[in-house]
């Protein structure tokens, strides 16, 4: 099958796989711009909100009590004066807003973007090349428990966070997060950083056309 030339690189990841770190070196080094943090800053300017509350909702779902719940205090006969910002904001709201951000990023292109949906959003671009990173148990605990500190629960936060990404691309465009078929390459970072990147570039090359 032809690739055509990648200008777009999607990085969808496990939580404490590195990822993230992946993404970001790869962007260093094809001098792409990287879609991670800076992507929540951009939701944050668009929709008119404190970055740490983009940061707050991102990647995930509402849940239907949340609904419920702003549904009554929000009703027709109910005015919204004086209410928190955080009762006006819903992750289906961020959701549509990362959704118009990361389209139009591909259309720019020469970015890699990390999670929000988008191998899903840019599924099927001749352009576009998309990965998935993950790592054993044992290697996700080890670098949590070095992000997060010895005291923390990793255990339940890897749970937490996996659970989450996989309900948000299930919630947002129905498909399965671990879902093979929504990617070029699957890469296991337990060999290290460096060497998914490598894997990665390598996959990237291959591709015809190559770079844009």
């Amino acid at each position: 099958m032809s690739l055509g030339c990648f200008r777009v690189i999607t990085i969808a990841r496990e939580y404490g796989s590195g990822g993230a770190a992946v993404a970001a070196a790869l962007a260093e080094r094809l001098q792409f711009e990287l879609l991670d943090r800076k992507l929540i800053e951009k939701i944050a300017e668009a929709g008119r909100i404190a970055p740490e509350l983009a940061e707050r909702f991102d990647e995930h779902v509402d849940r239907w009590l949340d609904r419920i719940g702003r549904a009554l205090r929000f009703g027709s006969f109910e005015a919204v004066s004086g209410v928190a910002e955080s009762d006006l904001v819903d992750a289906k709201r961020l959701a549509v807003i990362s959704g118009q951000i990361i389209t139009e990023a591909a259309a720019v292109g020469r970015c890699v973007i990390v999670g929000r949906g988008a191998q899903c959003l840019l599924t099927g671009r001749a352009d576009v090349f998309h990965a998935f990173v993950y790592a054993s148990p044992d290697e996700r605990l080890r670098n949590l428990r070095i992000k997060l500190g010895a005291g923390t629960p990793a255990e339940a936060a890897i749970a937490a966070v996996d659970q989450e990404r996989a309900a948000y691309v299930r919630e947002h465009f129905g498909r399965d997060w671990l879902d093979p078929h929504l990617y070029h390459l699957m890469v296991n970072t337990d060999l290290g950083r460096a060497a998914a990147v490598e894997a990665i570039f390598a996959a990237l090359e291959k591709g015809v056309g190559g770079f844009a």
